[in-house]
């Protein structure tokens, strides 16, 4: 942390009073927030596997509804006949050319797995606000120290919004790229390689971009409160719990 002087302009040089001003480069708080991060690596990767659950069973679903979309672009007889085999409610005979595109674009995640999606989404941001807490109450100590060097309360936010920003981008991605593959096996198990081949490239960019995101938004959701309390914990409380 820095200390940085200043004279306010607005008073007579006479009456000029000296602002402190307490500053932490956020090249600074990435330095400690990845110090954190190591020194708790057990802790964060307790975090971070919930995280790529999650993600992971999202990307999955999410995944799957582009191969069944991508096929029913395709247009072929058989792609149709092979996903009402495999579930997917559709009219056995193919819509004309004009609708075709809409019902592709219609094709999603069934209201049984939206629900199960939700619900472990749920259960991942409960899990990251239990672990979080867990964290501030291990770390009684060094936010009381770091108060009583001058630590303001948004610094501690700031640590910890970083560390859980961070380990919500890591886990969000690996959690994807679990999901994606997973769903790619059983679409070539499911319906072959010319199947799974009609997914397009962009339809799994997008289910990239939107399980990151998601997964991303859960970590830092669930570090609010958590954060919160500890910023504005007393330094005299805080070390005094540790003892």
């Amino acid at each position: 942390m820095r200390h940085r002087h200043g004279i306010s302009s607005s008073l007579a040089p006479g009456r000029a009073k000296i602002a402190r001003q307490v500053v932490l480069p956020f090249r600074k708080a990435l330095e400690i927030s990845v110090k954190n991060i190591r020194v708790r690596f057990l802790r964060s990767m307790v975090t971070v596997a919930s995280l790529v659950l999650a993600v992971a069973f999202l990307s999955f679903i999410l995944t799957g509804s582009e191969i069944a979309s991508g096929m029913l672009r395709a247009g072929k007889p058989g792609f149709r006949a092979a996903l009402i085999d495999a579930g997917y409610d559709l009219p056995a005979v193919a819509p004309p050319p004009a609708l075709a595109a809409a019902e592709a674009e219609s094709l999603g995640a069934s209201p049984k797995e939206r629900w199960i999606v939700m619900l472990s989404l749920l259960v991942c941001t409960v899990g990251i606000v239990n672990a979080q807490l867990m964290a501030v109450t291990e770390r009684f100590r060094e936010i009381g120290t770091m108060k009583c060097l001058g630590a303001l309360d948004r610094f501690i936010l700031r640590l910890f919004l970083l560390e859980a920003g961070m380990q919500g981008l890591a886990g969000s991605f690996v959690g994807a790229l679990v999901g994606i593959l997973g769903a790619l096996l059983v679409g070539l198990v499911r319906y072959g390689l010319s199947g799974t081949a009609a997914t397009s490239v962009a339809g799994l960019g997008r289910v990239l971009a939107v399980s990151i995101t998601v997964g991303a938004g859960l970590s830092l959701l669930g570090v609010v409160y958590p954060a919160i309390v500890a910023a504005r914990m007393r330094p005299v409380e805080a070390m005094r719990a540790q003892e």
